[in-house]
């Protein structure tokens, strides 16, 4: 828990410029502690690259954006190989994702061939181009964006890519107080380049090292294990949680536990991040589809269902 105040202060000046949004903003902090990624969906103009560039500006690490379009190509994401007439062979070319922290903007609007372009990169720090494997930086963090409410021209995301995200997280408008404020720092000139820088690449690996180093006793993982096998035994759900999306609660309980500065993982860090964690995993069945059910309505549920242990 060396560095528990270097996360403190990490939230803090994120706070300041992405004003009246502490919670997302505190998922956020888990899901990157917790070495996971996110995706964000929401409308337009609610901040969502606003979010990505104060977090990346924050801890000092580069930044990456591509804007995906149904003609991006996975070359754009990966990297090409280039042949050089200077030296006759052939030279890797990085593409959007050598970055430590990447927007993937609209996300949605690209084709699935270049969405499983991202695969390897979230799953192994790594991508792999003409047979040579091409490490990624660390920390490295995916922030992808999709919009819920336009649909013509998009390429919903498969299962197996949610299942990638840990986190999907949603922004939504802020309140008339908070949106103020909004308008007040912007008339002084308080904007995104005034972010200052709080901690380097290397605090956030050690952040990283300490949050897989919480305890989480037997209780905890049962009471994790339970509301799994629940979602999983849902008859409204013809998909529940992978042992992927278990591991990644595991893990973002863990990371709530260290931003509360506490060395050990509790129920209450559980619930804190179990709807974010497994929500957008669920698949409905068809039945509950034409019912017009809410997943998260019955996440909840479920979460509520699940034996808290002692």
């Amino acid at each position: 828990m060396d560095n528990y105040g270097l996360a403190q202060k990490l939230t803090e000046n994120i706070n300041q410029v992405f004003v009246g949004k502490e919670a997302v903003v505190e998922d956020l902090l888990t899901c990157l502690l917790a070495g996971g990624h996110v995706l964000l969906e929401d409308v337009p103009g609610v901040g969502k690259t606003t979010l990505a560039l104060s977090l990346a500006k924050s801890m000092e690490c580069s930044f990456g954006r591509i804007q995906f379009t149904p003609d991006t190509l996975p070359g754009d994401v990966a990297g090409v190989s280039v042949y050089r007439m200077d030296t006759r062979e052939f030279v890797y070319q990085a593409g959007a994702v050598m970055h430590q922290v990447l927007l993937a903007d609209e996300i949605n609007r690209t084709s699935p061939k270049t969405q499983s372009s991202l695969l390897e990169a979230m799953a192994e720090g790594q991508v792999t181009v003409d047979g040579t494997v091409h490490k990624l930086p660390q920390p490295f963090l995916v922030v992808a964006t999709q919009n819920p409410v336009e649909f013509l021209g998009t390429y919903p995301l498969p299962e197996a890519q949610m299942d990638r995200f840990m986190m999907q997280l949603t922004v939504g408008y802020p309140d008339r107080e908070q949106e103020i404020r909004m308008a007040s720092q912007f008339l002084k000139g308080q904007t995104l380049e005034r972010t200052a820088t709080v901690c380097k690449a290397e605090d956030v690996l050690q952040m990283r090292k300490e949050v897989s180093e919480i305890t989480v006793k037997e209780g905890v993982l049962g009471y994790i294990e339970d509301i799994v096998q629940l979602t999983r035994q849902e008859e409204r759900f013809v998909l529940g949680a992978s042992p992927r999306g278990m591991l990644a609660l595991v893990r973002a309980s863990q990371a709530r536990a260290y931003l509360q500065g506490r060395d050990y993982a509790k129920p209450d860090d559980v619930k804190a991040v179990a709807m974010q964690v497994l929500g957008h995993r669920l698949v409905l069945s068809a039945e509950a589809k034409i019912r017009k059910e809410d997943k998260l309505k019955i996440l909840k549920s479920l979460i509520i269902k699940a034996k808290v242990p002692l």
